[in-house]
């Protein structure tokens, strides 16, 4: 169904537990405690309430899956907030595994923001929690699980469990006649060993240092007979939950502009989605306006990232909106557009060679950006098959323990920090910092500025630099959004004091 809007230590045990935060630090209740309950929302309702279970997605009439959702369907509900206005969500747990639900590009309190590595208490199995924040910042936000399955491809980001959040602003983005949420997945997903996918469509040259340590780590692997490590790969692939031409049709009327937001929710996957005939006009990316929308013919979606692009329908016809990928698009990933009386089979044509380059959308000034307090370079490695047959990935030659929650960076509160990733892989790493939004200050080989962003593609042997403030108290995960990247190592926590 298309949506369409007009205008690590968990609370153990099963139960209540209740929580209160207020945009920072919050209050947390369990049942059983004296200390009296936090407020509760005006009316004594929550504003949302989601619930965790399992059940079956019917991606199409012959392709039924078993995974789990929020309050039994996929995606998850729509959530829509008012920026700066309290809100109150109860989560309830209706599986027999503790769950995390993280507040996905929000600068909320590590209480409510759903990594247990951070503090945030589980969702206990067959209990509920009650949280309550501030939602921010506006624009293009989501919710997902955020547990560690490593080899359970049933549970974290291989499952259902992710779904939309739109944060209205203060001010509209702009004049438009439909807005529409788009959520790319895939499902049935198996290991296998033959190799990630090519990064080759991203802007910018391999740096031949990287490169070099790159492939003599890798050669050195295969030379002692090493196998490849496991990748995922997957059988069925669906937009907003139904393969292509197994959904509702987009439809739309000549001349309408058609807002789109598009949200890659899938574990390791990179994204694409071009519609022929068509260019999308984009006006943010993660939910942040961008200072310079462009006219691209190509979206192109790391896992996690979020676009909203503008769609002048100018070209009438039945026409397939969907990924470049023959084999993907042909299993799935796309989504029939439908002007009004027009029939025939709805039609795709590859759209013309482009390089998805985020300066594409940046100030034309990057000397405009205020110098870092202190640059962190951050070398990323990985050791082959070296985690019984999965790929093991350091920062600066360190993997992150789920059993110490190590490595810690500690910064300064409300400094100013440069994280200067170098990727010493072929692999391409959609790098995610939690409760902050940051901005790319170096990509592609040059300064940028003015882009703000949660989630990052950077490219195998490439390098980029994001810039942020530390205004966040206590622990932020920087991460890669692979799901098996981050669940082998690819993870650091921050603490800001």
């Amino acid at each position: 169904m298309i949506v369409t809007v007009d205008r690590r230590e968990f609370l153990k045990g099963s139960g209540l537990a209740l929580i209160a935060a207020g945009g920072g630090a919050g209050v947390v209740e369990a049942a059983g405690c004296s200390r009296p309950a936090p407020p509760g929302p005006p009316n004594g309702k929550p504003d949302y309430t989601l619930r965790i279970g399992t059940g079956t997605v019917e991606l199409a009439p012959d392709q039924i899956v078993s995974t789990s959702t929020y309050n039994g369907q996929f995606p998850g509900p729509l959530v829509r907030f008012k920026e700066g206005q309290r809100t109150w969500v109860d989560i309830f747990n209706d599986t027999d595994s503790p769950e995390q639900l993280h507040w996905h590009g929000q600068q909320v309190g590590v209480d409510v923001d759903g990594a247990a590595e951070e503090g945030t208490p589980y969702v206990p199995a067959h209990g509920m929690r009650r949280i309550s924040f501030v939602p921010g910042p506006s624009g293009f936000r989501f919710y997902h699980t955020h547990v560690v399955p490593r080899a359970d491809l049933s549970r974290g980001q291989y499952s259902g469990l992710v779904g939309p959040v739109y944060i209205e602003p203060k001010q509209n983005h702009g004049a438009y006649d439909q807005e529409i949420f788009l959520t790319l997945k895939e499902f049935e997903p198996t290991f296998s060993q033959g190799g990630d996918m090519a990064s080759d469509f991203l802007a910018g040259e391999a740096d031949p240092d990287l490169k070099a340590k790159g492939e003599s780590a890798m050669a050195a692997s295969l030379g002692r007979g090493d196998p490849r490590g496991y990748e995922v790969g997957y059988a069925a692939f669906a937009v907003n939950g139904r393969m292509l031409g197994h959904g509702d049709p987009i439809r739309v009327q000549t001349g309408q502009r058609v807002l789109l937001h598009v949200l890659n929710a899938s574990a390791t996957e990179t994204r694409s989605l071009a519609l022929p005939g068509h260019t999308f006009s984009v006006i943010a990316l993660d939910g942040n306006p961008v200072p310079n929308p462009a006219q691209v013919p190509v979206l192109w979606l790391g896992a996690a990232e979020r676009i909203s692009a503008v769609v002048t329908m100018t070209n009438p016809g039945l026409w397939v909106l969907g990924d470049l990928s023959d084999d993907d698009r042909g299993h799935g990933m796309g989504v029939v557009v439908e002007y009004a009386g027009r029939g025939g089979d709805p039609q795709w044509a590859p759209p013309p060679s482009f390089k998805w380059d985020y300066r594409l959308f940046a100030l034309p000034n990057p000397a405009a950006v205020a110098p870092p307090d202190r640059t962190i370079d951050m070398l990323i490695e990985k050791r082959n098959a070296a985690d019984n047959g999965f790929n093991l990935w350091t920062l600066n030659g360190t993997s992150f323990s789920m059993d110490t929650n190590q490595p810690v960076l500690n910064l300064q509160r409300d400094k100013r920090y440069r994280l200067r990733f170098r990727n010493a892989t072929d692999d391409l790493h959609p790098m995610h910092l939690h409760r902050h939004t940051f901005a790319i200050t170096h990509a592609a080989g040059t300064p940028t500025a003015g882009v703000r962003k949660d989630v990052a593609m950077l490219g195998g042997y490439q390098s980029m630099d994001i810039d942020f403030v530390a205004d966040q108290p206590g622990l932020s995960l920087l991460h890669c959004h692979q799901q098996i990247h981050m669940d082998y190592g690819l993870m650091l926590l921050l603490n800001s004091s």
